[in-house]
């Protein structure tokens, strides 16, 4: 065997250079404008139609489409639609290189912009940034790219600071942008400002309305879809959740509630419930109102009690939380005077007769231990009596119930009755019950709604 020798075969650049001369190379380019405005939209179409006639006028280039996110930050890759297609083109070898105006146009996120490069590099697809003259295909250190992302990435957070603190000193001096979207009973006017839409504003009075009247979310929830009722985004099919939105909305009176919610990080971009980290600006007659200000109160008491409300019974309890029921005329509305339980709606099957009466739920579920001396009623006798006391205030005792009020009020309010007095409190107490309201959020508080209760209860 021969002497062990290693010949040294030299690299030939030129080589590889003809090879890519020869090859047709697939070009994309990627544009983004961050706003809607009309100087945006223009810098938008201008970078588009460069963009197109620069890969068609150049030999060995073939346009392999243009991808342009119109009116999107560049914070995130997660919303831009165009941009995720054009790295899933990438995925599947459709695409050689991609052009694009600068590194704050392909992304304003460090972490964003270096891991794309890193995937692009990884399938063989280099990017040129036009404005800071960096192609990936020769970069030997990512130092420059990561610089000069994190700059990019530096002036997106100053922008975002900027502009939160213009709109918060705008909450201040009550200037704000009403927001329409899904918004129903409301669209804007000729002259800018809210006005109300009138076959919209019914729905909202029905809704509040019915919801006084006792009426569960389910059961006006089904009254909505069976009158063929479409929700604000055109919908069908209304949610418990949307209906309880629209009876906690401030608009509805004619006020506004500013920074309900806000945004931690800009990066991450989530909303947040503000609970007190940040002020809020409640601003009183800003528009007309579709729900009267005392009514829109009484609905605000009216969730307060039912989120209050204790369980009947300990049984089935998963909480501490009892479940508003609006089935029946009765629900709620008979106590057991033993135990001090609610009654329930049974009906008894007796040699195939069927009868509904109304027990004691400690009896029935407990039996007489709990409750041994409550009476069964029979629901016929319960309407029966129920009537016979209406028609007897209403036709009997009309005159002498109405001369009982008043003599009741006059006693009471002899040599004290204040009329300016009473109305100072009344305006004062309604301040506090707005502020109280400003305190609410989606986290459910039983001392606020119990304070919003008492307020109520004292107006």
């Amino acid at each position: 065997m021969g002497e062990r020798r290693i010949r040294v075969i030299p690299a030939n650049p030129l080589l590889t250079d003809v090879i890519k001369r020869k090859r047709t190379l697939r070009v994309a380019a990627y544009c983004r404008v961050s706003t809607d405005d009309e100087e945006q939209q223009s810098s938008f179409e201008t970078q588009v139609k460069y963009y197109t006639e620069k890969i068609n006028g150049h030999e060995g280039w073939q346009l392999a489409g243009i991808f342009a996110d119109e009116g999107i930050s560049g914070v995130r890759t997660k919303k831009r639609v165009q941009f995720n297609e054009m790295i899933a083109q990438c995925r599947k070898k459709k695409i050689d290189l991609i052009l694009t105006k600068s590194i704050s146009r392909f992304a304003r996120n460090t972490v964003d912009c270096i891991d794309h490069v890193r995937l692009l590099k990884r399938l063989g697809i280099a990017v040129i940034f036009e404005k800071e003259n960096i192609d990936t295909s020769h970069m030997n250190s990512e130092m420059i790219l990561t610089c000069l992302s994190a700059f990019a990435q530096a002036e997106s957070e100053s922008m975002s600071g900027n502009i939160t603190k213009g709109i918060r000193m705008g909450y201040k001096n009550g200037r704000f942008a009403f927001r329409y979207v899904n918004c129903l009973g409301y669209r804007q006017g000729a002259d800018g400002e809210p006005e109300i839409v009138p076959e919209e504003a019914e729905i909202i009075r029905m809704i509040y309305q019915n919801y006084l009247d006792g009426d569960s979310l389910g059961k006006i929830k089904n009254t909505l879809e069976s009158k063929g009722i479409l929700t604000a985004t055109g919908k069908k099919e209304w949610s418990v959740s949307v209906i309880q939105q629209l009876l906690i909305n401030e608009k509805y009176a004619g006020d506004i509630l500013l920074q309900k919610t806000y945004v931690d990080d800009f990066l991450e971009g989530k909303t947040k419930t503000n609970r007190g980290e940040l002020p809020k600006y409640y601003i009183e007659n800003n528009h007309p109102a579709i729900i009267p200000r005392e009514m829109f109160h009484r609905v605000q008491e009216e969730i307060a009690r039912r989120k209050s409300k204790r369980p009947t019974t300990q049984k089935n309890s998963k909480t501490n939380r009892g479940k508003f029921s609006s089935q029946y005329a009765l629900s709620e509305r008979l106590v057991c005077g033993n135990c001090g339980c609610h009654y329930r709606r049974v009906t008894w099957s007796i040699h195939g007769r069927k009868e509904v009466v109304w027990r004691c739920i400690n009896r029935l579920e407990f039996g007489k231990k709990m409750c041994p001396d409550s009476p069964t009623m029979k629901e016929e006798g319960l309407h029966q009596a129920i009537l016979e006391a209406i028609n007897s205030l209403a036709q009997d005792k009309g005159e002498e119930l109405v001369s009982c009020l008043q003599d009741t009020l006059v006693s009471s309010t002899a040599g004290k009755f204040d009329v300016h007095a009473i109305q100072r409190q009344l305006d004062e107490k309604g301040r506090e019950f707005d502020r109280l309201l400003c305190l609410t959020g989606e986290e459910e508080s039983e001392f606020l709604d119990r304070k919003i209760k008492k307020v109520s209860d004292e107006m």
